[in-house]
């Protein structure tokens, strides 16, 4: 009688990173489905607090809208590896050597990707500066030199993906599935 050769592993995701084209344009596409998920936030928050314009109450909302996101990638992050946005373009998030990342490693990246914004938004304040162009070149200027900060790095990941121990991956579209991101 032969012994059955035992069953071959699951594959492992490659470690390397995907492009940063496809990275930059998965963040583009989470914040657009992001609005809708701050748009649902607004809708809880507003009749649960009595909130009848922006500025009433403007502090709370912005706590809440902070603890919602931060639920939102938390739970999905570690419960998959993936954002809508994140599936659409084929990238998934796991630990330094692939495996699933736990709740905690998750929320210490989502505290971390606030340096996308945060530093952008610092120095608008700090300079007294107010205006729409004024915020938006801070925080397109921002998010540009972090996301090009990668290239600095020889495993091209993001600085917060090295620093909590968690890295993106390119997920291979399974045979007979074509999409258009494919060609990115």
């Amino acid at each position: 009688m032969t012994a059955v050769p035992p069953a071959p592993a699951q594959a492992a995701l490659p470690l390397s990173a995907p492009t940063l084209r496809r990275r930059m344009a998965a963040f583009i596409y989470e914040g657009v489905l992001l609005f809708g998920v701050l748009m649902v936030a607004g809708l809880i928050y507003s009749p649960l607090t009595g909130q009848h314009h922006a500025l009433q109450g403007k502090t709370g909302l912005q706590v809440f809208v902070f603890l919602v996101l931060g639920l939102y990638f938390t739970w999905l992050w570690s419960h998959g590896g993936q954002t809508v946005a994140m599936k659409a373009w084929h990238l998934r998030l796991v630990d330094a050597v692939g495996h699933p990342v736990r709740p905690a490693r998750a929320a210490a990246r989502y505290l971390l990707a606030w340096m996308w914004f945060v530093p952008g938004l610092a120095t608008v304040g700090l300079a007294g500066l107010h205006g729409p162009a004024a915020i938006w070149s801070a925080l397109l200027a921002n998010v540009a030199g972090f996301a090009l900060l990668s290239r600095l790095r020889a495993d091209r990941q993001f600085w917060h993906d090295a620093v909590c121990g968690t890295r993106l991956v390119h997920t291979p579209v399974k045979p007979g599935r074509a999409t258009a991101q494919s060609a990115a």
